[in-house]
């Protein structure tokens, strides 16, 4: 894991992003935050099973269909499947090397 940290680095409300191979962080004290480490491990693994460019295009897909849905952007980012399934297994810290399937995301959509 490659972290890239910076105060400025990342839009107002965002504390971290995954973009395979790196997690931008907006301050270095999130490196020792396990559960959100393990989240955003979690995007990465998504992210090299779809590759980095479907698993984005997807993502916004999924994003634009949900807004339409619940007419709430934090609804609709909650509620696409990636996300679903990093917040529902964050605090597992054994999920990616013990439990996780592959294209396990598909569960949560």
């Amino acid at each position: 894991m490659l972290f890239i940290s910076g105060k400025y680095i990342l839009a107002k409300g965002f504390r971290g992003l995954a973009l395979f191979p790196f997690i931008f962080i907006k301050r270095d004290s999130l490196r020792q935050d396990k559960v959100f480490v393990n989240h955003e491990r979690i995007h990465l693994q998504q992210q090299k099973e779809l590759l980095l460019l479907p698993f984005l295009l997807w993502y916004g897909l999924e994003y634009l269909i949900k807004l339409l849905h619940y007419r709430n952007r934090r609804e609709a980012y909650l509620n696409i499947s990636f996300e679903r399934e990093a917040y529902q297994n964050e605090k597992n810290l054994n999920y990616l090397s013990n439990q996780r399937k592959l294209w396990a995301f598909t569960k949560y959509l």
